[in-house]
């Protein structure tokens, strides 16, 4: 699996277990807040860079492959932001099987000296809007601009990701990531066989795996579903990176005939992401002594004041529409054996990228 992939899904679930005290259902894309935190780092210096970095795991991703292989080399050789360059580009591709829309908007205070270089390599890398804004005279029309861009990227979706009075006068820059995905089932469920039925809430764990493709099979869902109905604990307990990409490497699935049962679901979620960025390794951008991005400007006291995070899934009979401000297939081929596999209790989903591996909405469904 390349770098970029692995490190994406060792971000997924830091994050993962980061979250998941907070509620019942968890929905997130860690492509769009990995995306905003890589923008942020082009403007990082000294210890504030090293710690994004490392938030971002492509550093540790690294060291642990570097002898492996030339493509290793050549990968580690690219920097991070080369990778999410072929990535903005790879998967804003059209499309006519799915929508799937990435985009990258920057918004900088009116006359602020940024320097140059940050910006051209904002729009360079990340294929990023950049635009001047009013946030010392105009905070409120400046966030409503901000607020209605987003809406329009992600279809409606992700409304107000700026709550009223977030921006102020002291606003300098916000780096703001949209994530919009719409897809069809490859093989629709049957409406009329959908029903009212128990799901079922809340010991080794022992859980089975399911890849549902999307037209086109270029994005799939994977679904982790514990055995034990109150098993999810034990499967987050256990649950690593490198587990994960075993688990769903196509070498180690199976295709089967399969009686597939998933539950209905919409979920709306907001997540305020320093606390959970500071424990996984980066506080120094939210501190107003220790905060360098003298990369943005040379300006002094430039610091994080927060990195809000909104996401919208719906999954139904036809596919699934998701959006954020997220192996081997097992196909309904026959193969000689017929399984069920029932989402009758709390599991984990995630949509990937079939190319590039990529994660690009994660979640845990404990009540649909």
């Amino acid at each position: 699996m390349h770098l970029f992939a692995e490190a994406t899904m060792k971000f997924t679930l830091e994050l993962y277990l980061q979250l998941r005290e907070s509620e019942d259902n968890i929905f997130y894309s860690p492509l769009s807040i990995m995306t905003a935190l890589a923008m942020l780092q082009l403007g990082a210096k000294g210890n504030t860079e090293k710690q994004i970095e490392k938030v971002l795991q492509f550093n540790e991703v690294a060291k642990k492959t570097t002898e492996k292989s030339t493509e290793c080399h050549d990968e580690e050789a690219e920097n991070v932001h080369d990778q999410f360059q072929k990535l903005m580009t790879h998967l804003n591709k059209r499309n006519d099987a799915y929508d799937l829309n990435v985009v990258n908007s920057v918004y900088g205070a009116k006359k602020f000296p940024f320097l140059q270089e940050f910006l051209e390599d904002i729009k360079k890398f990340y294929h990023a809007n950049v635009e001047s804004l009013d946030f010392l005279q105009a905070a409120e029309e400046s966030q409503e601009k901000i607020n209605s861009w987003v809406e329009s990227q992600t279809n409606g979706k992700i409304k107000d990701l700026f709550p009223r009075g977030t921006l102020s006068s002291s606003t300098i820059l916000v780096l703001v990531n949209a994530v919009y995905f719409k897809g069809q089932w490859d093989h629709k469920f049957d409406e009329k066989k959908t029903r009212e039925e128990k799901f079922w809430l809340n010991k080794d764990v022992q859980a089975k795996i399911v890849e549902i493709p999307y037209k086109g099979k270029g994005l799939s869902m994977f679904v982790l579903l514990p055995n034990e109905i109150d098993g999810l604990k034990k499967l987050e307990e256990k649950l690593t990176a490198d587990k994960l990409i075993e688990w769903t490497s196509p070498q180690n699935m199976d295709m089967i005939e399969l009686y597939l049962s998933l539950p209905r679901f919409k979920v709306e979620e907001k997540y305020d992401l320093p606390t959970p960025l500071e424990n996984m390794g980066m506080p120094d951008a939210f501190n107003p002594q220790k905060a360098d991005f003298s990369g943005i400007s040379s300006t002094h006291g430039l610091m994080v004041s927060n990195v809000v995070h909104k996401s919208f899934v719906e999954v139904n009979e036809e596919g699934t529409e998701a959006a954020a401000a997220t192996g081997v297939e097992v196909s309904l081929t026959s193969a000689g054996i017929t399984e069920d596999f029932a989402c009758d209790h709390p599991f984990l989903y995630f949509i990937k990228d079939n190319k590039t591996n990529s994660i690009l909405f994660f979640g845990r469904m404990s009540c649909p």
